[in-house]
């Protein structure tokens, strides 16, 4: 059993492939170094082999079965080391798909977003899928290198970070640019407008990995139910806030314009130029009405003090003589305290009811 056991890994180190673990995988990084010449390479239809020494790409070669041989393949000559006798060479070897993957998750926390309507800084989350093809493996393996991250859970971790990263900005830069409302977002009203944003926003992000997102789905916006309570009850005081103030202009408004229609249908046989004046009548108390509001309002006149009048020039005065042209004023007559009637001078009854006077 060890000698068939080793027979089958000497041969398995005479061929080299993409792993059937490995066939859905974007990146699949060949565990071998030391790479006998003569072996045999395949490289699927949908794929790329990239080789790499000291962090840099050296060759690639596509679809196919090859033989790793220095006359087929010159640049394998750069990977030949001499103590080898020219029998083995040191490489790096990834396969790169090239195909579109779909279906990739992502998901998680985006920290906190700000509500437009209510100013709050609300805690949020997104899930999601997305579609990604690598467009230029070279830069892709360049830029894992260069981040070590060149095995496929370490390359989609990364990329998920990046999703996750333009998400929150696009988000965010929507809310304060469209003046959205949190809680239409997490309803789902604008889902394809953030996502076609998104694809777009995260174009400068990854293009230098030779990247794209073809597209987004599933796309989710969420925040935690007692949030959600939350929002949804400040939203309500602030669309009642505003609705009463708005409300007060409104009803103010209606009642000028009905005082208008009331004075230019009260002369509906002036015709058309009558209308007009009530029209103009009733913007003009409209306008008294709201500097009616900002004055404080009048004083009371004073009331004039009683007196006789005087018989010349009916000034009222309280003494003997007019003082506004000097003409003898007549004495102020007593009345009845019963039934107010005049009482004569010296009466000692009212000649009215009978009262008697101080009685």
């Amino acid at each position: 059993m060890g000698l068939f056991d080793a027979l089958k890994g000497e041969a398995q180190r005479n061929f080299i492939a993409r792993a059937d673990a490995a066939k859905d995988d974007i990146l699949y990084a060949y565990p071998e170094r030391n790479v006998r010449m003569l072996t045999q390479l395949t490289v699927g239809a949908d794929e790329v082999a990239i080789f790499v020494k000291d962090g840099q790409v050296q060759g690639k070669l596509g679809p196919g079965r090859h033989t790793l041989d220095t006359q087929n393949i010159p640049f394998l000559g750069r990977f030949v080391e001499a103590f080898t006798g020219g029998n083995l060479f040191v490489a790096e070897i990834y396969f790169v798909g090239l195909r579109e993957f779909p279906g990739v998750k992502f998901g998680g926390p985006i920290g906190d977003v700000r509500d437009p309507e209510t100013g709050l800084g609300i805690g949020t989350m997104v899930y999601g899928d997305f579609s990604v093809k690598v467009t230029e493996p070279e830069k892709l393996i360049l830029g894992l290198v260069g981040l070590r991250r060149t095995s496929n859970e370490e390359f989609l971790a990364w990329f998920k970070s990046q999703v996750l990263k333009v998400v929150r900005d696009r988000i965010a830069e929507l809310l304060v640019k469209k003046r959205w409302p949190l809680l239409d977002v997490t309803s789902g009203a604008y889902t394809e407008e953030i996502e076609q944003d998104v694809i777009a926003g995260f174009k400068p992000h990854v293009e230098g990995y030779g990247l794209t997102i073809v597209r987004m789905g599933n796309f989710t916006v969420s925040i935690k139910d007692e949030d959600e309570a939350t929002l949804k009850r400040l939203t309500k005081d602030t669309a009642y806030s505003k609705l009463a103030g708005g409300f007060q202009h409104y009803a103010q408004g209606q009642a000028m314009l009905g005082a208008a229609e009331g004075m230019a249908k009260g002369g509906e046989g002036g015709g058309g130029a009558l209308q007009g004046a009530g029209l103009g009548i009733g913007f003009g108390m409209a306008q008294a009405f709201q500097q009616g509001q900002q004055r404080p309002p009048a004083a009371p006149a004073p009331v004039a003090a009683a007196g006789t009048p005087c018989p010349n020039c009916g000034t009222p005065g309280t003494g003997k003589f007019c003082g506004n042209c000097g003409q003898p004023l007549a004495p102020v007559g007593k009345k009845c305290t019963e039934c107010g009637s005049d009482l004569a001078p010296g009466a000692k009854f009212c000649g009215n009811c009978g009262k008697p006077v101080g009685g």
